[in-house]
């Protein structure tokens, strides 16, 4: 192999290695951690990881998927670059299945300074927790 063609080669895969790590999927998780009773005012603990790097606010939203005519809502947060977003950082209609367990979905929009969604990441998980 040319020492042109070895930098082409070279220049490709760094090329491709840099695309591959911008195009990271933005990730949520969360803990019921600290939600007891029914109806808890306060947003359980959050985990991100690749968060897009324009993002200046997180919008979540909590959907009952067994029930879903009930809107439990959501908030927003100023993001402030670090992965942890801590219990209470928003008040919502916390969970509170009728009977047994329910399985309930976090959407997370991040979003740049004007409100466009970069992206958005989803977590789904039974209360009451096993």
């Amino acid at each position: 192999m040319s020492v042109r063609h070895f930098f082409i080669a070279a220049t490709a895969l760094l090329a491709a290695t840099g695309s591959a790590v911008a195009q990271a999927t933005f990730a949520v998780d969360f803990s019921w951690e600290g939600t007891g009773k029914c109806m808890e005012p306060k947003s359980p603990p959050f985990t991100l990881s690749n968060v897009p790097e324009a993002t200046k606010t997180l919008k979540f939203n909590m959907v009952d998927l067994d029930f879903t005519a009930f809107a439990h809502g959501g908030g927003s947060v100023a993001y402030e670059g670090r992965p942890q977003i801590a219990r209470g950082a928003f008040v919502y209609r916390g969970p509170c299945p009728p009977s047994g367990q329910h399985h309930y979905q976090w959407t997370v929009d991040a979003l740049d300074a004007s409100g466009k969604v970069l992206a958005s990441a989803r977590v789904t998980k039974e209360f009451p927790p096993k």
